[in-house]
């Protein structure tokens, strides 16, 4: 049977495929046929996974744990996140109130999965992580844009805010430090989005995944300190893939309230069921050992971040927000649209993302991806050596439009 016979589910039909997977998959293919490119398109630490980590996860196969396990996650993993959370922010859960999955996009899955029914609107600031609209739109929901303001360093804008919110809105996203800005929303920022929030009943979905990367002084501000009152309406998601330097492990965790908790673990039953049990013990490790790992990645990160700002910021036309936290640099092109090479002429960041690939052999990602298209997102997880080398093929590329 040929495939135009197969009609695909109108769902599939109305989101798009990853970009930043599908950046990296063209990236790598023109690296195996030779060329010499730089890859900065995907987000994950350029270190190992601790060593202590790996031996658990090797243990824990030697030990026969390479079964099912309770579709929530093993009841030991499970307190260590308690744990976590009561050492780390002061905050008590229950093992019943906390779901593990394959990984935190899956844990986001299953939230919207859970909580939303169709027509149920949930609010997402822009700059986005390319997956929060379509995850929305999976479970039946419409992701309705808050457009942050680069002057205001991506700062969460509660006018923008109350101005798109409708009696449809079910659900506010948080993300921060944010991927792809590195942005960190404000106490004072958060503190009028969250009385929004209890006033008017909405869920908040805080995406910690970078909480332990931050570039601050001063603690990174969260929806939960700044208004502990919110903790029925709030799901959080974490995980260890940035942390530990653990993506490929594929655990992530939300904690919740118990009744939204289990309604995620009954969709995470009738979907992947466990999340990797070796993997699950290796996470075990992660968060039961030394806290250190995090800070010694944060601090290796935090040249290479000044370095790509300050290289970035000497370009004519270009700005950069700074940001505070996670491991990307968020650049305007946008003064260089319009602009052609070879008769070619750049358009959009799609363009210019292309470009970049094609010409100068770096790879980047659009801010069309992210709902921000005179952007182009960079990670710096990767060497010094790599950053300076990438930063003289863009500065060369640039110049070379006209």
């Amino acid at each position: 049977m040929s495939q135009e016979v197969i009609a695909l589910a109108d769902r599939v039909l109305q989101i798009p495929p990853s970009p930043t997977l599908a950046v990296n998959a063209k990236a790598k293919a023109l690296k195996a046929a030779g060329a010499d490119i730089l890859n900065f398109s995907v987000g994950e630490p350029d270190f190992d996974t601790p060593a202590h980590v790996c031996e658990a996860g090797k243990k824990a196969i030697d030990e026969g744990h390479t079964r099912y396990t309770a579709v929530p996650g093993i009841p030991e993993l499970r307190e260590a996140i308690c744990h976590r959370f009561r050492e780390d922010h002061g905050w008590d859960y229950t093992i019943d109130e906390i779901q593990v999955s394959c990984g935190g996009k899956h844990g986001l899955y299953n939230i919207f999965q859970a909580v939303l029914n169709p027509g149920d609107e949930v609010l997402v600031p822009a700059p986005y992580w390319v997956s929060y609209p379509p995850m929305v739109q999976l479970a039946g929901g419409v992701p309705v844009t808050v457009d942050l303001d680069e002057k205001a360093d991506f700062d969460l804008n509660p006018d923008v805010v109350a101005a798109k919110a409708t009696d449809r809105t079910r659900a506010i996203f948080l993300n921060s430090p944010s991927n792809p800005t590195g942005s960190v929303f404000s106490r004072k920022a958060l503190e009028a989005v969250g009385k929004m929030a209890l006033e008017r009943g909405w869920l908040i979905v805080s995406d910690d995944i970078y909480e332990t990367m931050t570039y601050m002084d001063e603690p990174l501000p969260h929806i939960l300190d700044v208004l502990p009152e919110l903790k029925e309406q709030t799901i959080i998601l974490n995980g260890v893939s940035k942390s530990f330097a653990m993506t490929g492990w594929r655990i992530g965790y939300s904690a919740g309230p118990a009744h939204v908790i289990k309604a995620m673990n009954k969709i995470q039953s009738q979907s992947t069921s466990n999340p990797c049990a070796p993997a699950q013990y290796a996470a075990l490790a992660a968060l039961t050992g030394p806290q250190d790992f995090p800070r010694t990645m944060t601090e290796a990160f935090l040249p290479r971040r000044d370095f790509f700002v300050s290289d970035l910021e000497s370009i004519p036309g270009v700005s950069c927000v700074n940001p505070k936290g996670a491991f990307y640099v968020f650049p305007n092109f946008s003064a260089y649209y319009g602009k052609s090479f070879k008769g070619k002429k750049i358009e959009d960041s799609v363009a210019m993302a292309d470009y970049f690939l094609d010409e100068a052999q770096v790879a980047s990602v659009p801010g069309a991806a992210f709902g921000a298209d005179a952007f182009v997102r960079f990670s710096f997880a990767t060497s010094m050596e790599v950053i300076k080398e990438g930063m003289e093929r863009i500065k060369k590329a640039l110049a070379a439009l006209a």
